[in-house]
């Protein structure tokens, strides 16, 4: 059965690219998933295949972990000079949805077909199953070691993505699109239905990955260009054509875990000092300011909304990189990536909107980030929201501005009115001489006292405050260095809860 090139044919519920025959290439450029997403976004919504034999859908955590890809079978292993190979996730567990993967060389795409015998299922027998599509992918390059192919990202699960850059590992996870994330109402989770994966260029050292993103309030395609490294960067072009009004939509998402740290270890029993895949949001605005916002395990669920113009950039970062921050051997919380995204055009007004839900373990992420337009995005028109997203382990975006290292928050000594002491440590920025420092602070409740800097042991500042609730249950503070009436540090803002 033959389609016209760019028209989507659905099978089973799923759009695809027909072939003449088996084996058989379909045409593609760059507009072939745009095409296929607006096509596909004028038709009623259809949820993707999920069916699987019993074992498959009833398999638990550990016999998912046994259907490994063999590293043989890899998509490019045996391509002269790529430098990137592609493995496949199985469908099972909580990885229902079937996946269409095709493979983009020379302008045209093939399907990649699944076969049981690019997976090992030791202990077990290969299941009698035919081509069930897959879950997901991975994608592996020499980041590391030149001699070894290191696993560099992968795509599983609704549109979740995440990434490692030189040295770290995996940790907070990046999406396509979030929709009612911390809403209400139940959240939609979109999916990526599709992807192309381009055969890389001999000697290149960039990727590109196409995917076409479905739910049942929108459609859209996403083009990602990845290049590993010391930073790792996916720069993504993502194009949405919803089917409904979209008023929540939440672009660029981010996904962590804060579970605990110096600044608040309420009903922790714990002999590490922190456990957090994220520490705080990093906001760089466009008139030259900076914000950084400690993150914190709340004891109900917490809105913050950060309004304004287009943002230089906003991120959820990972500042603390020492062992003994943490003290885990196994987790390695201080190799955890920090995520920056990096707007790439004008994204209108809006707001950078931060999600903390309350959590009793480090097993479940509980911190959402995302720019939500302060517009909604109508059925019949393509929104079109490119940016860089950086997988680091450091980005300093205003490096003149001395910034947050950690927060510590404690009682003030010897009162009984409820009043806490709050430590913030800096580092970089313009020196560490404190003379002419003034520390510039704000309260939406209660009362900043006793603020005072000091220089730190080895360099840096330390800034230290007492804060007086005075009977109020939440607080905004704000707390930032001037030297002249002008800023020399990040301003540092804390949701205070009784």
């Amino acid at each position: 059965m033959a389609a016209a090139v760019g028209t989507p044919l659905v099978l089973g519920g799923w759009p695809a690219f027909a072939a003449g025959a088996a084996g058989a290439g379909s045409v593609f450029d760059a507009q072939t998933v745009p095409r296929l997403a607006a096509a596909l976004a004028g038709r009623a919504y259809a949820a993707p295949d999920s069916g699987l034999p019993g074992a498959l859908a009833d398999a638990s955590y550990d016999q998912y972990r046994t259907m490994r890809y063999r590293a043989e079978a890899a998509l490019w292993r045996d391509a002269p000079g790529a430098a990137f190979q592609a493995q496949f996730f199985h469908r099972g567990f909580l990885f229902r949805p079937r996946v269409d993967v095709y493979a983009v060389a020379n302008g045209e795409a093939s399907p990649v077909p699944f076969s049981t015998s690019q997976f090992d299922y030791t202990p077990d027998a290969a299941p009698a199953i035919g081509d069930i599509g897959f879950a997901g992918f991975r994608l592996h390059t020499a980041l590391n070691r030149a001699d070894y192919m290191d696993e560099l990202c992968a795509f599983l699960g609704a549109s979740y993505f995440r990434a490692v850059a030189r040295g770290l590992g995996y940790g907070l996870s990046a999406r396509g699109l979030a929709l009612g994330s911390g809403d209400p109402g139940p959240e939609e989770f979109p999916v990526f239905r599709a992807f192309w994966l381009h055969r890389p260029e001999p000697g290149g050292t960039m990727i590109t990955v196409d995917a076409l993103l479905d739910s049942p309030s929108v459609a859209g395609a996403f083009r990602f260009l990845i290049t590993p490294g010391g930073d790792t960067v996916f720069e993504v072009d993502a194009r949405l054509y919803p089917r409904v009004p979209l008023t929540n939509a939440g672009i660029a998402p981010l996904t962590s875990m804060f579970h605990f740290d110096a600044s608040g270890r309420r009903d922790v029993d714990d002999y590490r000092p922190a456990v957090h895949d994220s520490d705080g949001l990093g906001i760089a605005s466009r008139d030259g300011s900076s914000v950084w916002r400690p993150l914190h395990n709340p004891r109900t669920l917490q809105h913050s909304g950060f309004q304004g113009a287009t943002p230089r950039g906003f991120g959820l970062m990972q500042r603390k990189r020492d062992f003994a921050d943490f003290e885990d051997a196994e987790a390695h919380y201080e190799r955890r990536p920090s995520a920056w995204v990096e707007p790439l055009d004008d994204w209108g007004a809006g707001e950078v909107h931060l999600v903390e839900i309350p959590t009793a373990d480090e097993y479940h992420d509980n911190i959402v980030l995302f720019w939500r337009p302060a517009r909604a995005m109508l059925p019949g028109v393509e929104h079109r929201w490119r940016y860089r997203l950086h997988w680091t382990a450091e980005h300093r975006w205003q490096p003149e501005l001395a910034h947050v290292t950690a927060t510590r928050i404690g009682a003030v000594p010897r009162t009984t009115s409820g009043a806490r002491l709050v430590v913030i440590d800096l580092a970089g920025g313009p020196g560490r001489e404190t003379a002419g420092l003034e520390v510039d602070h704000r309260a939406s409740a209660g009362a900043i006292r006793n603020a005072v800097v000091h220089a730190r042991p080895g360099g840096g500042w330390r800034l230290a405050f007492e804060f007086e609730p005075q009977g109020h249950a939440v607080a905004e503070l704000s707390v930032r260095l001037l030297e002249g009436g002008r800023a020399v540090s990040e301003t540092w803002l804390y949701r205070w809860q009784a």
